[in-house]
């Protein structure tokens, strides 16, 4: 078992009974009083971030995950099919473990955490930008681009989002799946 000492940006820990990643640490000695190492940590499952405080020493359940990289399939039922690219395995990931699904493409390569003990998926994580069609807004109008003024659009995977006035139907487009915002057009 590990202790304070081998804590490091990016290592997984278990800490009651949970998972999480070390996003933060510092190595506090005061003048008076014990060491301690104060954590700012990401739980695997749910991303919330918090604040930990650990004494000197304590003893820490360093976790091993692995990231790979996985091809997206297609749905099936309550389940996303993911490929892996080396091996050709597939698996199936349950749909509450996809953060947007609603951005997922088929053959979108995507980054896999897995438990390397336990060989179970942990978080799936999407590219960070997509490029899409827009399949469906309103016809825009010459010149509306001097205002930050948004329309709704559909894109090809069915997700709705808001775009710039200027952007018509069948332009591709550029949206970063964390926020699920339009970023740019793209030239073809």
């Amino acid at each position: 078992m590990a202790n304070t000492a081998d804590i490091k940006n990016g290592v997984c820990i278990k800490h009651n009974g949970k998972l999480f990643q070390i996003i933060e640490f510092q190595h506090v000695k005061p003048g008076k009083g014990p060491a301690f190492v104060r954590t700012k940590m990401r739980q695997i499952e749910t991303g919330k971030v918090l604040d930990n405080t650990f004494s000197a020493g304590h003893k820490i359940e360093i976790v091993r995950i692995e990231n790979r990289e996985y091809q997206y399939l297609y749905e099936e039922a309550e389940s996303f099919i993911f490929m892996n690219n080396e091996t050709f395995e597939q698996i199936n990931i349950d749909k509450k473990m996809v953060d947007k699904p609603e951005f997922l493409q088929e053959g979108m390569i995507c980054n896999i955490l897995f438990h390397a003990e336990e060989e179970m998926p942990l978080v799936i994580e999407l590219p960070m930008h997509i490029i899409s069609e827009v399949t469906y807004t309103e016809p825009g109008v010459k010149g509306d681009t001097a205002t930050n003024t948004m329309k709704p659009a559909t894109i090809a995977t069915g997700a709705e989002i808001r775009v710039p006035l200027f952007v018509d139907m069948g332009e591709i487009i550029k949206i970063d799946t964390r926020t699920g915002v339009y970023v740019e057009r793209v030239k073809n």
